[in-house]
């Protein structure tokens, strides 16, 4: 019998990774496509009668399903077993989280001073010579925890000097910037208001971020197009229609995953994980950099042991958040955009 669980607990990483493989496998590698390709964020996006069509349906239907399926393992032996062989392959990630987040933090800063005339993320160009010098500065207080709020307040004045300069609808994109500062913050000082852990806040925010951008795969799958036309092979022979549909649908969904249960949260995070460093080999430094800081929350996320009690309403209410969710993204991507560059009277209309 014991021979039985040592065997059983050698394979168990591999069990844990086996589905996580299988599905970076099929899910389409995902660049920021306004990284690479012409946009325009002022233009009308799609109307959602062509975006709630049957193939968004099934689509949504299969993704639900595989989110009930996770929910389901999570609390049952096998998921007890999953969360374990995470737990064990994930201890270094886990009791070095805050180092891994400054060393990465400080590569993507300095990467941006070397690039020069860029604010934050690859399209927010600048003509300010004094933001490099500023980036560069913000790196090295990542070098003390004391100055880690410095660094914070840095992507703070950052963020809304995008704003400022791009818009709030623009800016929408990246959320997570913030979640950054407030985790660097957080951590510096040693506090969880209200019960929340700084990870927890960059892992809310990492969740919106996501959200916000499969909205705009379905909302200006355009965009995309060119991108799709010099690399035809990451459609896997789908139609350009059914592929941005689907990797909005899979974007979203594993976005929505990772504010739900621990298990469901982990290997979401492990996919996205795995989703984006397969983008880098595609995409090269330029989604290297831009992504760089994701990735390190990703990773942290995945290697997160706290667990909770699972509880019956955690399945049976997934479908209803999930669904909610999905309602209150769209609702709010496209009334505000009709309320910034249409005026109310060009609110979509089912």
């Amino acid at each position: 019998m014991r021979r039985l669980v040592v065997r059983l607990r050698s394979i168990s990483p591999a069990l844990a990774l086996a589905p996580i493989v299988a599905l970076v496998g099929t899910a389409p590698a995902s660049a920021h496509v306004i990284w690479f390709c012409a946009f325009d964020v002022a233009g009308q996006p799609r109307g959602l009668d062509q975006v709630l069509c049957v193939n968004f349906e099934w689509l949504t239907g299969l993704a639900l399903a595989c989110l009930m399926a996770g929910c389901m393992t999570e609390g049952t032996p096998l998921g007890t077993a999953l969360l374990n062989a995470l737990d064990r392959v994930t201890t270094r990630i886990r009791t070095d989280t805050e180092l891994l987040v400054r060393a990465t933090l400080g590569f993507f800063l300095v990467s941006l001073w070397g690039l020069g005339g860029t604010i934050l993320t690859p399209e927010l160009k600048t003509d300010a010579a004094w933001i490099p010098w500023l980036q560069l500065a913000m790196a090295t207080c990542l070098i003390w925890r004391r100055t880690m709020p410095v660094t914070a307040a840095g992507i703070v004045f950052l963020f809304g000097f995008g704003t400022w300069q791009y818009g709030l609808f623009h800016m929408a994109d990246y959320p997570v910037f913030l979640g950054v500062a407030a985790y660097l913050v957080l951590s510096s000082l040693g506090i969880t208001p209200f019960g929340i852990r700084p990870l927890d806040v960059v892992r809310y925010t990492a969740a919106v971020t996501l959200m916000w951008a499969s909205v705009e795969k379905w909302a200006y799958p355009e965009w995309t197009a060119p991108l799709l036309a010099a690399k035809p092979q990451m459609t896997m022979g789908a139609t350009p229609e059914l592929f941005m549909k689907s990797a909005g649908v899979i974007e979203f969904t594993l976005a929505f995953s990772l504010i739900w249960t621990p298990l469901v949260r982990r290997v979401a995070a492990l996919i996205l994980t795995g989703i984006f460093v397969s983008a880098v080999f595609e995409f090269g430094k330029i989604d290297a950099i831009g992504h760089s800081g994701i990735i390190v929350v990703l990773l942290g996320i995945a290697a997160d042991d706290a667990r909770r009690a699972v509880r019956v309403r955690d399945v049976a209410l997934a479908p209803a958040w999930y669904g909610g969710a999905l309602a209150a993204s769209l609702a709010l991507y496209y009334v505000s955009h009709a309320a910034l560059f249409g005026g109310l009277s060009a609110l979509p209309v089912i």
